[in-house]
């Protein structure tokens, strides 16, 4: 395996235990007789594996792959935006609820917000980069290990003596 790749890996494993998230930005306002802008941020978590499986439903349902998503230029974004910006908006708003019930009560209302008041740029920015994080890839020599250590798969011994 490339040596950049497994870095790669590495870096994406500790953020997972540590569990680092993205801030975005959701809205801004600005009180009267203040200077400056407030901003509300949120910040988007890797999901759990039932936010992770309704990810994916929503990402097959768009019909376009990771690798087309980046090669896109500002005026296919904007087209792919008008098309599947009910999919983004769900998929941005699953990694900020996180919970059971959080999903349950919060995703709708969240995803309406963030179609309605965060900027584009951040919400395509955020969708392609944790569907890049969702792929199977590092899990696979985890899998592996599993299979090696499985208690109840015979060993050498087992199979002479028989017991």
């Amino acid at each position: 395996m490339d040596p950049r790749y497994t870095r790669e890996i590495e870096r994406e494993s500790a953020d997972v235990l540590l569990d680092a998230g993205v801030s975005v930005p959701l809205f801004s306002f600005k009180f009267p007789f203040f200077k400056r802008r407030f901003t509300v941020r949120a910040t988007m978590r890797r999901p759990t594996l039932a936010g992770q499986i309704r990810i994916a439903q929503l990402y097959n349902r768009m019909g376009v792959t990771s690798e087309q998503m980046w090669d896109f230029d500002k005026e296919q974004q904007m087209k792919f935006l008008a098309e599947h910006g009910y999919e983004i908006s769900r998929m941005v708003a699953v990694t900020l609820c996180r919970g059971w019930w959080a999903q349950r009560l919060w995703e709708r209302p969240m995803a309406w917000l963030v179609r309605q008041k965060m900027p584009h740029d951040y919400m395509l920015a955020a969708m392609m980069r944790f569907v890049t994080l969702m792929g199977t890839d590092p899990f696979l020599p985890i899998i592996r290990l599993a299979e090696r250590t499985n208690p109840m798969k015979p060993r050498l011994s087992r199979d002479a003596t028989g017991s």
